[in-house]
């Protein structure tokens, strides 16, 4: 994402999206009541009510929408913002849907701006150099390609073996496990992502061993690395047991689930954390939060810029976890919010 202007007075903030987790960060960023202004098509006013339901030419033009309702489609990767037209050349007062998508300059206006959100967005600015993750989790029979992206994992497909089947194409020649593979990672991956292959027995380095006889720059760096299991379970297994790739270190969600289970070891041994909104707004008050968790959808319903502001006035961290892992879903049956204390409360 790049921050195209700032306007302090007007509380106005232009960004441009530039990759669909962009999109994800501005989702977290937008609320309802706010005003939205960027390029769009609507139908021509001039043309009567019955033409313009049926064969009017639509139009490029600017428009500044108070949004009413947000969509979010984490399958099209985008976002549909619905509310009534405030400003714009014409349609004043009548409803309109804005398409938030990658390319596309959008300018929020805000009557009250969150620490958290302006933080977001400096965050999703730092976070476009980083290239997303590619996993492929197979064993023998089945092959599950992934992507991680900064708000959580995707599965894409899962390609079977059909080895025991004896599966033939239509020229007669037995179904090419891994080159199926490599076809579907050639519509994912690009030169600049890391490609993670991962699983139990042989069948990773083997898969390996087939890239590697690729022209050079097909795909980015192969890791290898053994897990006990294959499938999504892998992949989520990976992450959790520290990461084996450097590269996965830097990504935020490692970042999320390693410090999602640090905090669910300090519960079960009743040591220093403590979760559930009240609980966690009273240890940031006595200055005892060593790191502060919070749900990234909590984060969107609520102003949580107290309880933030507290921690970090006592040099404490923020990490906002993604409902959309495995991490988030078990700080959501926390009440979204939990703290790594520096000591044990009474």
């Amino acid at each position: 994402m790049r921050i195209l202007g700032k306007d302090g007075g007007k509380g106005e903030v232009q960004v441009l999206p530039e990759t669909d987790d962009d999109i994800w960060h501005l989702y977290n960023v937008i609320c309802t009541g706010d005003l939205i202004t960027m390029s769009t098509t609507r139908r021509d006013e001039k043309a009567d009510d019955k033409l313009r339901a049926e064969r009017a030419e639509k139009k490029r033009m600017t428009l500044g929408v108070r949004i009413e309702k947000i969509e979010y489609d984490q399958e099209g990767l985008r976002m549909r913002l619905l509310g009534v037209i405030e400003d714009g050349p014409q349609d004043i007062g009548q409803h309109h849907t804005l398409m938030v998508e990658p390319g596309e300059p959008v300018r929020i206006a805000k009557n009250h701006w969150k620490d958290t959100q302006l933080k977001r967005i400096d965050t999703a600015v730092k976070e476009t150099v980083k290239p997303r993750i590619v996993f492929v989790s197979l064993d023998q029979d089945d092959a599950t390609i992934a992507v991680l992206r900064q708000y959580g994992l995707k599965e894409i497909v899962t390609v079977r073996s059909m080895r025991s089947g004896k599966l033939y194409d239509e020229k007669g020649k037995p179904f090419d496990y891994h080159g199926e593979i490599v076809s579907k990672l050639r519509s994912i991956a690009t030169p600049d992502m890391p490609l993670v292959l991962l699983g139990p027995g042989f069948e990773k380095e083997t898969l390996a061993e087939d890239i590697k006889k690729l022209p050079s720059g097909t795909f980015g760096t192969v890791f290898v690395q053994h897990t006990g299991q294959s499938g999504m379970v892998g992949v989520n297994e990976l992450i959790k047991s520290g990461l084996g790739a450097k590269i996965l270190k830097e990504s935020s969600v490692g970042t999320e689930m390693e410090v999602v289970e640090r905090l669910m070891t300090e519960i079960a041994k009743d040591g220093n954390a403590t979760y559930g909104p009240n609980e966690v707004a009273m240890a940031a008050d006595a200055g005892a939060v060593e790191t502060l968790l919070i749900l990234d959808s909590v984060l969107r319903e609520k102003d949580l810029d107290d309880t933030v502001r507290a921690v970090e006035n006592q040099q404490g961290n923020i990490v906002v976890i993604s409902e959309d892992h495995d991490a988030g879903k078990q700080l959501a049956s926390l009440g979204g919010m939990g703290a790594i204390l520096r000591y044990k409360l009474a």
